[in-house]
């Protein structure tokens, strides 16, 4: 008997090899490099592995048929939905590592508040992570300027397990994906600066509800496996069409599902998702709600389209029950919640019953509208969690972020400008014409009504209206609601920051007004290798 030998064509893969061989470099940097450089080291060793790995997206997207490749004996699948994933996860990335360096910092005016003389600043992460909360060892970290450099490989390993992800072509690599771009996740959402205990409550809900969603991952992998004999997607598509009794397979499913719906946060798997985006460092809460979405749907699309054809008259009715319920509870939630954090949190969850529409058209205009969508939403999503970080308590205060919504009244007349972008970015979310939202919006109901799903779309359009209520209630406490002395001040970021946010509401922008050509780059894209 003779095995066949591994095929593995490094060109293809260099995307992925690029990102964890530079976040290997970090984990170096952090053992051999003296403290006082570790910062700068590890920002242009991030910034600049994430730019090449980019490049070399771009590189194997223009190189390889329309059909795509597979390669690593089958278990990768380098096609251009994953590259387009790829690329988009990639720029999220680039984005959040900006966020994740800033360091400004300024001297507090005060002079009668217990914070006087402290510097307060852009600095969202403790200055060590091991010290117990609020205690001698912390506040010694803190006076001695400490800065946890750690975050930037933990950052570049979870870009590079979402790069991973939506590449799975079998249902092994797609669980240690699965894990690589978790666990890291895991240990930065507690690693908040301020309210650390709150942080590390996060870290733990999202640890413990996320290892519950990978053992259902597993188990379901194990039906499939005992179901189909495969673990590859087409291998399981296959086998599933040449046979009738599918109900193993069906369990597998739907074990399956509940691992992938836990992380794009469909109801009901969306519980940790409001303690989580609340708790954790707001720019790694931007990360998370961009670049995971972004990856999970991913990996959710080509077990749908790849995989699951023969059962479509049996996943789809749940598909369209979850999204029903996603939109209706993300929806109605959002309207009560009093922190800006949790508004969004609960805002994303709709925005998932949203792209599961296009999900469900299940056709290449579904395909394409999904990823058009993730783009769109990826930019908006980022820059919204940007502007949060922004808004911290009035001076005096420990410098923390002040996301309490009736504290943001008179903020848009004291901060226009960053006034005005949190305002762009939330009519997108709205899905307001002339905005990024609108058309990401229409393009996924428009798959969707082609694809029989019409009454899905009259709900999605009645979720869209209910949700308009509560960002124009921001937008009208920020510039039509006189302030008070709890108003919070907005702290300016270095260059590198306000750039990125500027890029954020640019292309918010440019794809309400202009979006042809990356409608166009998603169409192209739309065709999953099999």
């Amino acid at each position: 008997m003779t095995l066949p030998s591994p095929s593995i064509e490094y060109f293809l893969l260099c995307p992925m090899l690029i990102v964890f061989a530079v976040a290997m470099a970090g984990v170096l940097v952090e053992a051999f490099l003296p403290r006082r450089f570790r910062y700068g080291a590890q920002v242009i060793l991030a910034l600049g592995g994430l730019v090449a790995a980019l490049v070399a997206v771009i590189v194997v997207a223009r190189s390889i048929p329309a059909s795509g490749r597979r390669t690593v004996l089958g278990a990768v699948a380098v096609d251009q939905p994953t590259l387009f994933l790829q690329g988009t996860v990639v720029l999220v990335a680039v984005l959040a590592v900006i966020f994740i360096a800033e360091r400004r910092q300024v001297a507090s005016t005060s002079k009668i508040a217990v914070g006087a003389g402290r510097l307060r600043g852009l600095d969202s992460f403790t200055p060590q992570a091991s010290a117990v909360p609020d205690s001698d060892a912390e506040r010694e970290a803190e006076r001695a300027g400490a800065a946890q450099t750690e975050l930037f490989p933990l950052a570049l390993l979870s870009v590079g397990g979402m790069m991973v992800f939506p590449a799975s072509n079998d249902l092994l690599t797609m669980f240690v994906a699965l894990e690589v771009l978790s666990l890291p996740l895991y240990l930065m959402c507690g690693l908040a600066r301020h309210r650390r205990l709150l942080s590390q409550e996060a870290a733990m809900k999202y640890f413990l509800l996320g290892a519950f969603s990978s053992a259902f991952f597993l188990y379901g992998v194990a039906l499939l496996y005992g179901a189909t004999g495969t673990l590859t997607l087409s291998g399981i598509r296959n086998s599933l069409a040449a046979h009738t009794d599918t109900s193993m397979a069906l369990a597998g499913v739907a074990l399956l599902s509940v691992g992938l719906l836990f992380k794009v946060g469909a109801v009901p798997f969306h519980s940790w998702i409001p303690d989580v985006y609340q708790g954790a460092p707001t720019p790694i809460t931007g990360f998370m709600a961009a670049a995971t979405k972004v990856a999970a749907f991913g990996a959710l699309l080509r077990v749908v389209y790849v995989a699951l054809p023969p059962l479509h008259e049996q996943w789809r009715p749940v598909l369209w029950g979850i999204s029903i319920l996603t939109m209706a509870v993300g929806t109605i939630t959002a309207v009560n919640q009093t922190d800006v954090k949790r508004m969004l949190a609960y805002s994303s969850v709709a925005h998932v019953g949203f792209i599961l529409t296009g999900v469900i058209a299940d056709s290449p205009a579904g395909l394409s509208a999904t990823l058009f969508y993730l783009v769109a939403y990826s930019f908006s999503t980022v820059g919204a969690f940007a502007i949060v970080s922004l808004i911290r308590k009035p001076d005096g205060s420990d410098g923390s972020e002040d996301a309490n919504l009736s504290h943001w009244a008179g903020l848009g007349q004291r901060s226009p400008i960053v006034g005005v972008m949190f305002s762009m970015f939330l009519l997108a979310f709205a899905g307001i014409p002339l905005t990024s939202g609108f058309v990401s919006k229409f393009a996924v109901f428009k798959a969707a009504a082609q694809g029989g799903a019409v009454p899905l779309v009259i709900i999605g359009v009645i979720s869209s209206g209910v949700a308009a209520y509560f960002y124009v209630r921001v937008i009208v406490l920020m510039f039509f609601t006189e302030g008070s002395d709890d108003t919070p001040q907005v702290v300016a970021p270095g260059v590198l920051s306000k750039a990125a946010i500027a890029l954020c509401a640019a292309v918010t922008l440019i794809l309400g007004i202009v979006p042809q050509p990356v409608l166009d780059l998603a169409e192209h894209a739309a065709q999953l290798v099999h």
